[in-house]
């Protein structure tokens, strides 16, 4: 089985201007040998059929990117419309500013199958493509965002995958995510 970053996932994950919320210690090629030459610990099924997350001990300094909202640190998020790419429509998100989080006992990459990359536009010389990575305190997957639920089930054009909403699955993401939030560094 071979991986390859993605070219939505470099910049998200290893962005030109190095940012404290983003992979740390290591450079892309350095992740991706990383991948193909050390086992997971474990494998977890994704969202769909194409998607595998890849479960590995943190060997850098990554910070776990989701935090519990406390009454302490509440006042600290804030809000914004942003889109991913260029071609994607902003959504609203939200996220911690002037926190600390403690450095993630796991990283979980998120890796689609060439065919399905290959559906959405991105042509691949792997197995497989990270599109993204969850930096988590236990070797379980965080929650997909309700929002990023929704862009999948709008389709490829706008950005997602195709797959329809599993209505279960966003009510759990809800209750996560009422409950959480990403921080920026």
């Amino acid at each position: 089985m071979s991986i390859v970053l993605t070219d939505f996932a470099r910049p998200r994950l290893f962005p030109r201007e190095p940012r404290r919320n983003t992979i740390q210690d290591i450079t892309p090629a350095q992740f991706v040998e990383h991948l193909n030459t050390v086992p997971p610990l474990r494998v977890l099924d994704g969202y769909a059929p194409f998607c595998k997350l890849h479960v590995h001990r943190n060997w850098t300094s990554t910070r776990c990117l989701a935090v519990p909202i406390t009454e302490g640190n509440r006042h600290l998020l804030r809000s914004d419309y942003e889109a991913r790419t260029t071609d994607e429509l902003p959504v609203l998100v939200r996220w911690f500013e002037g926190l600390e989080p403690p450095v993630a006992n796991f990283l979980i990459p998120i890796l689609y199958s060439r065919a399905q990359l290959a559906r959405e536009g991105t042509a691949i010389d792997a197995d497989w493509g990270v599109v993204g990575c969850m930096y988590t305190m236990e070797p379980e997957e965080t929650p997909m965002a309700p929002i990023t639920m929704m862009r999948n089930a709008l389709g490829v054009e706008e950005g997602g995958s195709g797959v329809p909403i599993d209505r279960e699955a966003y009510r759990r993401s809800v209750e996560f995510w009422r409950g959480h939030a990403n921080w920026r560094g």
